[in-house]
């Protein structure tokens, strides 16, 4: 049998199906504290819980034109790149039938999040509780403002979790918190970034010695504006 005629009397029903989704971990960070938007569930399962957005992926559609859609449809964003995390499979993640989603994960500005928080219904940045140090792992709380946790729909504690255990092992030694400041920052923002991130916080001067250290960084000769004590200078990643 030749391969076109295999092809020809394949029965693709031989085999059952499961569903796949993306789901999105879009970050930022806010006011000193790293944060996640989430959308309200409007519909069953897990309907009023809080939700990673994502959706399902067409039949006709790759995995990355499946993110960019979400991120545009049900984020409101289309600016931000977008980085496969990893992909979840439990057998129970989703009570109505076997789906397995690819999860996927940006950071950006506080500033990108501001149009759609103001004009589309449900959407909220919740801050992130991370009860655990390091890149040890595991399920991570979503807080509203006044720190009440939120109910999270699905596995998206665990799809939480792997975000921040990614983003700390990766912040060290690549530029990846970079996208997380506008494109001119000062040390002390650096510094901020890196905290919010890791749950910790550091010594000005030893932080900022092994940032310059690093090379990753260069003054523009720019100051910073409105700020009420002596203006620090602004600086950018070097290209």
């Amino acid at each position: 049998m030749s391969e076109s005629e295999f092809l020809e009397s394949y029965d693709p029903s031989d085999y059952e199906r499961p569903s796949v989704t993306v789901d999105l971990v879009l970050l930022t960070v806010v006011e000193g504290q790293l944060a996640v938007l989430l959308q309200q569930r409007r519909e069953h399962p897990f309907k009023d819980c809080w939700a990673l957005p994502g959706g399902f992926v067409g039949i006709d559609e790759d995995l990355d034109e499946a993110a960019s859609r979400v991120r545009s449809a049900k984020a409101h964003l289309d600016m931000g790149y977008l980085e496969q995390l990893y992909t979840f499979g439990s057998l129970n993640r989703d009570p109505r039938t076997r789906v397995i989603s690819v999860a996927y994960i940006s950071l950006m500005p506080m500033l990108y999040f501001s149009p759609a928080l103001k004009h589309a219904d449900g959407l909220v940045l919740a801050e992130l509780n991370v009860p655990w140090e390091g890149e040890t792992g595991g399920p991570v709380m979503a807080c509203s403002e006044d720190g009440t946790e939120l109910p999270l729909a699905f596995d998206h504690a665990e799809i939480l979790g792997q975000a921040v255990k990614r983003l700390r092992g990766k912040l060290d030694y690549t530029p990846i918190g970079f996208a997380l400041l506008d494109e001119l920052f000062t040390l002390r923002e650096l510094q901020g970034v890196h905290e919010a991130v890791l749950g910790t916080r550091f010594h000005k001067p030893a932080f900022r010695r092994r940032i310059l250290d690093k090379g990753w960084i260069e003054g523009t000769g720019e100051r910073e504006t409105g700020a009420s004590f002596r203006p620090a200078e602004l600086y950018k990643l070097k290209n």
